[in-house]
């Protein structure tokens, strides 16, 4: 029995496991009915995030995108996306920008969005890591948040709370998921993987701070932040 997390989307390592051997893919893209798969609803998150930002006045909304072929970063894309069209707003590849899931990443790209002769007025970065270097980049700039510009991230990391302002973030619960997996695979071999394969999408939470204009969200103490960063 194992887990396989293989974040590729075209990944050819999921088609080598053998068909009796109890597997469960995390966060993986799912091969039909052929593996178990648990994952997290990266579509239906960022589509919440980028509804939110149109709901408070947003209309040229950026996108930090994650790496190239990565699955989380192609499903956050598309619920961009599809925000974008459910709200009537027509897509604009230049705010469509290129990252790679780190702080540098982002802060690379805030750089550009800000040479941009007509400039966004928020930006979703598909996660925090992301979102938090291009924070950094704008208060540099002198750009106030979120006054001129909003910022979201994904995932919710625990310095998400603690940035100035504070991060507006899809959370993921990740020892939810982890759980769901384990639970998941001893089903499998319980019935020595002659099972019907499950697919399922564990739930996000949209997390509303002060990066757009949401409420100051309470801070835990620093013990907490501690006791937090400890599990991940």
């Amino acid at each position: 029995w194992d887990f396989l997390m293989s974040p590729d989307v075209h990944a050819d390592t999921l088609l080598s496991v053998p068909s009796n051997l109890p597997v469960v893919l995390l966060c993986s893209p799912s091969r039909g009915k052929e593996l178990d798969s648990v994952t997290i609803q990266n579509f239906h998150g960022a589509r919440e995030m980028v509804a939110h930002l149109i709901a408070v006045g947003h209309r040229r909304i950026a996108i930090i995108k994650g790496s190239s072929g990565n699955y989380d970063a192609a499903e956050r894309l598309r619920g961009y996306r599809a925000a974008l069209k459910e709200a009537g707003i027509a897509g604009c590849p230049e705010l469509e920008r290129n990252g790679d899931f780190t702080e540098a990443g982002g802060y690379a790209v805030a750089l550009e969005l800000m040479k941009f002769p007509v400039r966004p007025t928020a930006v979703f970065a598909a996660n925090d890591s992301m979102a938090i270097g291009a924070l950094s980049a704008f208060r540099e700039a002198g750009v106030r948040i979120p006054d001129e510009m909003a910022v979201a991230g994904f995932d919710d990391i625990p310095l998400a709370r603690y940035m100035d302002p504070p991060l507006s973030s899809v959370r993921v619960h990740i020892s939810d998921l982890g759980a769901r997996a384990v639970e998941v695979l001893l089903h499998a071999i319980r019935h020595k993987n002659d099972h019907v394969r499950r697919r399922e999408r564990m739930s996000t939470e949209l997390i509303i701070r002060r990066s757009t204009g949401g409420e100051p969200a309470e801070r835990p103490p620093p013990q907490t932040l501690n006791r937090e960063m400890a599990l991940v």
